[in-house]
C-alpha cells in the first residue's frame, strides 16, 4: 500500500539578482544554508534522515559533484547519510521534492531533505575539450543558462534550439498574446509581489543570508533582490523587444537570472509519530509531460491535466496556484489553456519580479504554495512550471 508523504519544514534563501547580493556566495554553501534551517527546525535528529535530493541545472561549477552530497556535510551533518543530485533544467527542485515523495510513498525512505540550488551568478565560462592532439581551444560558452556545446543532429531541427525567449516568442504567436497583454501580466507580478514583500508575507518562508565582505563586514540578505517597484505600464511598454522587432517578448516581461537555494523535509506517517513532527500538507502527486521544444512554456498545460486526473481532482478543487513565471507569454497562454483563475494565480507575485534561480524554482514554488494555502485558510493547491526543452511539470499538495 502506497504510503502517504507530509511537508514538515520548509525554506529559501531571498532570491538575489544575477551578479547581486548573493553572487559572492558559493550554490554549495547557500544550499548547506538552507538544509540546516529544516532540520534543525523540524526537530528531526539529523542521522535519521534518509537521504538528501536537490536539483541543480546547471552542474558545471562549484555545484558539481554532486551538490546534494556536498551540501549536507557543508551543513555539518553525519556522513552516514547519502545525497543525490536531480537535473530537470527549471524543474529540478520540485522532480527533487516528487523523488522524495515516491520514495516514501514506496516505502523505500521515511525522512528526505529535498530541495534545489542555482547560482547563476557564479556559472562558470567552459571550454570544449580539443578533439585532436596540439589541437587550438574549442568552443567557449557561458553557462549560466541556455544551450551548449549542441549535438550537430539537433541542428537540423531548428526548432529543437530556439532560445528560451524564442520559445517564448512563439507561444505569444501561437496562442495570440499581446504585448500588451505581457506587459500588464508583468507589472501584476511586480505589484503583487511588491506588496507580499511590505506585508511581511515572503518573509516567513526566507532564512537570510550573511555575506561576507570587506574587512570583516557583513552584510544580512534577507529580502528578495528581484522585485521593482516602481514598474509601470509605460516603462514596460518602452522597452525593446529581445527577439524580433515589434515582438512580444522583452527583458520586462521574461523571468531574470538568479542566484537562491530551497529546501523542504518530506516525510513519512511513521516519522511524523514518531519524532513528533508537524505536518504541514501531503503530497497528493505529481506528473510530468513533453511538448514540442519550441513551446516548452505551455509544459504546465499538459502536466496538470496528469497530474488532476490521477489524483480525481478537478479544476474547480483548486484553491491557490503557483505557475512558475519563466515568461508573461507562457503564463498566460497555460492558464487560457487550463482555464485557470488568475485571482488565484501568483497572489503574491511570481518569477517576472522574483526571479528564477533555475534548480531552485521547483521547490521554491512549492514553498511559496504551501506558505499560501496555511496564510489564507486554504486546503488543496496546485504549483507547476514549464521546463526547457520542451516539458512541463505539476504537484499537487493538501494543507493537513
Amino acid at each position: 500500500m502506497s504510503q502517504p508523504a507530509f511537508l514538515v519544514s520548509g525554506t529559501r534563501t531571498p532570491v538575489g539578482r544575477y551578479g547581486g547580493a548573493l553572487s559572492a556566495v558559493r550554490p554549495d554553501d547557500l544550499a548547506a544554508l538552507v538544509i540546516r534551517q529544516v532540520v534543525e527546525e523540524s526537530g528531526v535528529p539529523s542521522a535519521e534522515v534518509d537521504e538528501v535530493i536537490l536539483g541543480n541545472a546547471n552542474g558545471a561549477g562549484e555545484e558539481n559533484r554532486n551538490v546534494a552530497r556536498m551540501a549536507w556535510l557543508l551543513a555539518g551533518y553525519e556522513d552516514t547519510v547519502p545525497g543525490m543530485t536531480v537535473n530537470r533544467l527549471c524543474a529540478s527542485g520540485m522532480s527533487a521534492i516528487a523523488s522524495a515523495q515516491q520514495m516514501i510513498a514506496a516505502g523505500a525512505a521515511d525522512i528526505v531533505v529535498a530541495g534545489g540550488v542555482e547560482s547563476m551568478s557564479r556559472a562558470p565560462w567552459v571550454m570544449a575539450k580539443p578533439q585532436k592532439a596540439f589541437a587550438g581551444p574549442g568552443e567557449v560558452v557561458d553557462t549560466s543558462i541556455g544551450w551548449r556545446f549542441v549535438n550537430p543532429k539537433h541542428l537540423e531541427h531548428d526548432k529543437r534550439t530556439f532560445s528560451m525567449p524564442e520559445t517564448a516568442e512563439e507561444v505569444a504567436r501561437v496562442d495570440g498574446i499581446s504585448r500588451a497583454d505581457a506587459d500588464a501580466f508583468a507589472l501584476r507580478s511586480q505589484q503583487r509581489a511588491t506588496a507580499a514583500i511590505d506585508s511581511g508575507r515572503l518573509a516567513r518562508e526566507i532564512t537570510s543570508v550573511e555575506v561576507a565582505g570587506r574587512k570583516g563586514a557583513v552584510t544580512v540578505v534577507d529580502t528578495d533582490e528581484g522585485p521593482r517597484p516602481e514598474t509601470t505600464l509605460e516603462g514596460l511598454s518602452g522597452l525593446r523587444s529581445v527577439v524580433t522587432p515589434g515582438g512580444v517578448v522583452t527583458a520586462g516581461n521574461s523571468s531574470s537570472l538568479n542566484d537562491g537555494a530551497s529546501a523542504v523535509i518530506v516525510a513519512s506517517e511513521r516519522a511524523v509519530e514518531k519524532y513528533g513532527l508537524s505536518a504541514r500538507a501531503r503530497v497528493v502527486g505529481s506528473a510530468n509531460a513533453g511538448v514540442p521544444p519550441e513551446v516548452m512554456g505551455i509544459g504546465p498545460v499538459p502536466a496538470t491535466q496528469k497530474v488532476l486526473e490521477r489524483a480525481d481532482w478537478q479544476l474547480d478543487d483548486l484553491q491557490a496556484v503557483e505557475l512558475n513565471e519563466a515568461f508573461a507569454t507562457q503564463s498566460l497562454a497555460s492558464m487560457r489553456r487550463l482555464g485557470l483563475d488568475e485571482e488565484i494565480v501568483n497572489t503574491d507575485g511570481g518569477a517576472i519580479a522574483l526571479g528564477h534561480p533555475l534548480g531552485s524554482s521547483g521547490s521554491r514554488i512549492v514553498l511559496t504554495l504551501l506558505r499560501r494555502l496555511e496564510d489564507d485558510g486554504l486546503t488543496r493547491g496546485l504549483a507547476t512550471m514549464c521546463v526547457g526543452v520542451g516539458q512541463g511539470s505539476a504537484m499537487l499538495i493538501e494543507k493537513v
